[in-house]
């Protein structure tokens, strides 16, 4: 079977497509390289540099590949981003998912994707843990973006026959247990990679917010290792083998984690006490984010294995020290 992954040269893409080849699929690769990584993609897989904005690459893309399924991460991912500049959200995210599904249809026989969603569809919840049929009111062009999607997916499946999975991250995290992967964004943006890259620098780390209406006054996130984020695509990807129709999952823990709990990890596993300056809050980030993960598990079997917070900061940590240099 081959499998297409969009953003397979990012950060969740790279892992995803080595799991892939490791369990004998055959996979292509296709990132715009705008902020993934060339270097961190398999040799085993097939290579394609293009744009999702662009139809005629698509096409191209497609064309005589006999793909059967498609795992598509290519996205912006900044919720502080997605409130300066909404319409390169918009253009990516969206218009981008649409233009690659219309693709999978003009083919006509592809007709299995599974989407890289986020709980920050929720906006601020009025329940938590939150459900998959918890109200979805995105408070930035992130998760907005991301919705559009999704209510896109609802119709061309009920048209085209499209069958898929969404996947509604909460907080990814982590590293190769061997230290081989990583997470490598640029910009950085995420508290882990931050907090271990101050502690190792021996810089100041800032703190957005400690006004929060939370026990700590800081924000509260769900962490799911990015191995165990992995394995519920496998999950996902077995489920449209053997069934058709449109499938919501949130992937997480159901277990939160504040920031300064965070921050608290990361000067206990490096042994360093960097110094936190406090900053305002940043725009767009809600509140409380923890899942409600009983419908993965339950229909899916979805485990998570790797997503305690010791874990993920250390595997974090042991990444950040062999390629700080």
């Amino acid at each position: 079977m081959k499998i297409l992954v969009t953003g397979g040269a990012g950060y969740i893409g790279s892992f995803m497509a080595k799991a892939l080849l490791d369990k004998g699929y055959d996979v292509i690769v296709f990132d715009s390289l705008e902020r993934g990584h060339r270097d961190v993609v398999d040799k085993r897989a097939k290579f394609v540099q293009g744009d999702l904005k662009s139809p005629e690459m698509l096409d191209a893309l497609f064309s005589g590949k006999n793909i059967d399924s498609v795992m598509h991460f290519a996205a912006y991912t900044s919720v502080e981003e997605s409130t300066k500049y909404p319409e390169k959200y918009y253009e990516n995210n969206t218009k981008g998912s649409e233009n690659l599904v219309k693709a999978m249809i003009r083919v006509g026989k592809v007709d299995k994707f599974i989407f890289s969603s986020t709980s920050a569809i929720y906006g601020n919840p009025i329940k938590i843990p939150i459900p998959e049929d918890h109200p979805k009111n995105p408070i930035n062009p992130y998760g907005k973006s991301k919705l559009k999607v999704e209510e896109m997916l609802v119709d061309f499946q009920q048209k085209e026959r499209l069958n898929f999975v969404s996947l509604r991250y909460f907080n990814a995290a982590g590293a190769a247990l061997d230290a081989s992967m990583g997470e490598n964004h640029s910009p950085e943006l995420h508290i882990i990679p931050l907090a271990i890259k101050s502690a190792l620098a021996k810089k100041d780390f800032y703190l957005y917010g400690t006004d929060y209406n939370t026990p700590d006054r800081t924000c509260i996130r769900d962490y799911i290792h990015v191995i165990d984020l992995v394995d519920a695509h496998i999950l996902a990807l077995e489920k449209l083998l053997k069934e058709k129709g449109g499938f919501f999952y949130n992937v997480g823990t159901g277990k939160g984690n504040s920031n300064k709990d965070v921050l608290s990890m990361v000067k206990k596993q490096s042994g360093i006490d960097f110094k936190v300056k406090i900053a305002k809050r940043r725009s767009g980030d809600p509140e409380v984010l923890v899942s409600d993960p009983s419908k993965i598990m339950k229909e899916l079997g979805f485990k998570p294995k790797y997503s305690d917070l010791e874990t993920i900061v250390g595997t974090a940590l042991k990444w950040h020290r062999k390629n700080s240099k």
